[in-house]
């Protein structure tokens, strides 16, 4: 099978060959990370991709799905440990300058109706010769590379979206108390997403659509299931038959957090690839395999063990084994490979993937 096609077939459940070696989450490190790397590698331009070998993921296209024109990058405050500052999101952020760790969100662009209708007036127009001026030289490399593509992703998502503009505890309390204005919110987004996705399917197939959500925590969902139906699942609805219509093999949602319940809400509205599946929320994701034998699973390998004995390591590998013996598995970690790693238990950690795997 070529890269492509392999890259496909394991995130839709379908016979691959092998799995893909590089895709996902689950091979990328923080910043924090890189630099112990190059430090205790002895590799100053260390660069893990060519180092290991990775096969590369889907080909995120670079479309412009949020504000347009973005936010300006404003310093507002900076003292000798911090720097606070408007990010192109609009949110007022306070990043550590000692660390990459993330940063403290101060504010958020929505207070309420108006800054809402502003919003959407001056930064949510369609403006679509501006939002995919990037297309056709993306389409271009594309299709020489036979690379699988992929739309949507990191950070737009139905919930995902709405939390950044009015933050999590204002959102959480607005399903109550202005239900009108998050539906507007999850609708005026997902038309314009959607609006995008038409025009790059004129120029290209798209191969799997992402929807970037982080709505758990170790307890399960930040909202119910009924909110769930309520407020997301009509706009899943339509994003899964756009994808019907236009054969994307992959529509994938990505949450940390404990997600038993989300998997099959969302499994209903068409999804059918999810990730990281984080170890230390509960989740295990041989579990849901025996749950979801349809599902497509990526990740779940605990990234905190790596950071441990190569025993540890080792048990973790083991389950990648047992979950390699089904199709529709990504093997990967959690999420992003945290700075208690060393680079010794990540090197031996790949070297036996890539045997298991059969690279």
């Amino acid at each position: 099978m070529t890269h492509r096609e392999r890259t496909i077939a394991a995130h839709c459940c379908r016979k691959a060959d092998r799995a893909p070696y590089g895709a996902g989450l689950g091979y990328w490190p923080w910043a924090e990370t890189m630099e112990r790397w190059r430090t205790e590698s002895g590799i100053k331009d260390l660069d893990i991709a060519k180092h290991f070998g990775y096969e590369g993921d889907f080909q995120h296209v670079p479309v412009d799905m949020g504000p347009c024109p973005a936010f300006e990058y404003k310093v507002i405050e900076e003292t000798e440990d911090f720097v606070v500052a408007v990010d192109w999101r609009g949110i007022v952020t306070r990043n550590c300058r000692k660390n990459l760790s993330m940063p403290d969100f101060l504010s958020h662009p929505i207070k309420g109706e108006d800054d809402w209708e502003k919003y959407k007036e001056e930064r949510l127009q369609p403006r679509l010769d501006q939002r995919l001026a990037k297309l056709d030289q993306f389409v271009k490399d594309a299709k020489a590379a036979d690379a699988p593509v992929q739309a949507g992703g990191f950070p737009w998502g139905v919930f995902g979206t709405p939390r950044d503009l009015l933050g999590a505890e204002e959102l959480l309390i607005g399903f109550y108390t202005m239900p009108h204005l998050i539906k507007d919110i999850m609708q005026t987004y997902v038309d314009l997403w959607l609006m995008l996705f038409e025009r790059i399917a004129e120029k290209i197939h798209i191969d799997h659509i992402h929807i970037w959500e982080d709505m758990s925590g170790r307890q399960g969902s930040l909202i119910s299931m009924k909110m769930v139906e309520e407020f997301m699942m009509p706009h899943y609805d339509r994003l899964a038959d756009f994808a019907r219509r236009h054969n994307v093999a992959v529509l994938s949602v990505d949450s940390d957090g404990l997600v038993d319940e989300l998997v099959p809400a969302m499994m209903k509205h068409g999804v059918n690839h999810f990730l990281p599946f984080e170890v230390q929320a509960g989740n295990d994701v041989e579990v849901y395999r025996r749950m979801y034998p349809t599902l497509s699973i990526g990740g779940g390998v605990d990234k905190n063990a790596l950071a441990r004995t190569r025993k540890e390591i080792d048990a973790e590998l083991a389950k990648v084994e047992r979950m390699l013996k089904h199709n529709g598995y990504v093997p990967g970690c959690d999420h992003h490979i945290p700075p208690n790693v060393p680079w010794e238990n990540w090197v031996y950690y790949n070297e036996r993937l890539k045997k298991i795997i059969g690279v």
